[in-house]
């Protein structure tokens, strides 16, 4: 038997092995992408401490950057080349349903992150696998940035979505709660959309991390009230666009006392517990205020991330916290679920 595929496979909670199954045979209009690194995303994490729930066995990662090692006789060689580094990306999508033919990937009806993909022994993501079967769509090309760095593409082009849709404006005032990885990014490019940047969390290594990129303000909500702090900052306007990286329902209702007439509040994160909030719809009719939500990215927002990074306008040096071997996949695990880091990377 010749060289073998090996990928990470959820069997149960907090349970996850290598298995090996056959390198897939490369179809006509499909690349085979060896994997360099992939991140552990919060999503995985849950997975594995049994918060998200899935059907095992199941193959996690999506964060995932690799090059082209084989190519499909219809693949188009103008665009495409064996040993292209590549990040993988948008592969959840059905792109056959209403969002996705208007342009929102991100927003699919029928978004499934269970999938069984070509060539995988089981269903999942796949991005824990050392080959992967990608339709060129789904790939976007990188350059001058480290594997484990340009894992944070598909974390980036998230927060690029997040922050288009908020429509931040120059001389905005914007509040991010939360300075997780997300937050974090949510700081850059909110800084480089020409905002003054107020990051709130209770964590002050992370706010003062916050403040180097960028911010002007830092707010710890366990010493003081926010609301009242972004009132004195402002003048008492408040905050054209509130983004909430959390996963607590109370601080997205405690994140719109934050928000100024006619301004916007993105809640970015997923909720756990999926706790309902109050919001006062009087409120929310005499201020003009918009309540919007954000979730994954699309094809666009991909080709930007891979852009900024490539082109070393956005730094994520910061965000890669460790990295293992594959064949020390448990610890990396166990090390990612502490919530003490950003970024745990696997390498192929």
């Amino acid at each position: 038997m010749g060289e073998m595929a090996k990928t990470l496979v959820f069997t149960g909670e907090k349970q996850i092995e290598i298995q090996e199954y056959p390198i897939p045979e490369v179809s006509d209009d499909m690349v085979l992408v060896k994997t360099d690194a992939c991140a552990i995303c919060t999503w995985e994490q849950r997975v594995y401490t049994g918060v998200k729930k899935v059907d095992f066995p199941f193959i996690g990662g999506h964060e995932m950057v690799g090059k082209i090692v084989k190519m499909g006789k219809n693949v188009d060689q103008r665009q495409w080349n064996v040993g292209d580094f590549v990040a993988v990306g948008v592969t959840l999508p059905c792109k056959n349903c209403y969002q996705c033919k208007s342009g929102n990937e991100q927003n699919c009806e029928h978004f499934d992150h269970s999938k069984q993909l070509e060539g995988l022994p089981e269903k999942g993501m796949g991005g824990l696998s050392s080959h992967l079967l990608v339709h060129p769509s789904n790939l976007f090309h990188l350059h001058d940035i480290t594997p484990e760095e340009a894992t944070i593409t598909e974390p980036l082009s998230c927060v690029l979505h997040s922050v288009e849709t908020a429509d931040i404006q120059f001389g905005d005032t914007v509040v991010v709660i939360g300075c997780g990885i997300m937050g974090l990014l949510h700081t850059i490019l909110a800084t480089k959309r020409g905002a003054s940047v107020i990051v709130s969390d209770t964590n002050e290594e992370r706010t003062k991390l916050g403040l180097e990129l960028g911010a002007k303000y830092a707010v710890n909500p366990a010493k003081e009230d926010l609301s009242e702090r972004v009132k004195e900052i402002t003048g008492g306007i408040m905050a054209q666009v509130v983004f909430d990286t959390t996963p607590i329902s109370k601080v997205a209702e405690d994140a719109v006392k934050a928000v100024a007439n006619n301004g916007r509040l993105v809640l970015y994160s997923s909720f756990y517990p999926d706790t309902p909030i109050s919001i006062s719809p009087d409120w929310l009719h005499k201020s003009g205020a918009k309540l919007m939500g954000t979730a994954n990215s699309n094809t666009v927002d991909f080709t930007k991330a891979t852009r900024l990074l490539s082109e070393g306008v956005v730094d994520v040096k910061p965000f890669v916290s460790e990295v293992y071997d594959l064949s020390d996949y448990q610890k990396a695990f166990e090390s990612a679920i502490k919530g003490d880091k950003f970024r745990v990377v696997i390498k192929f």
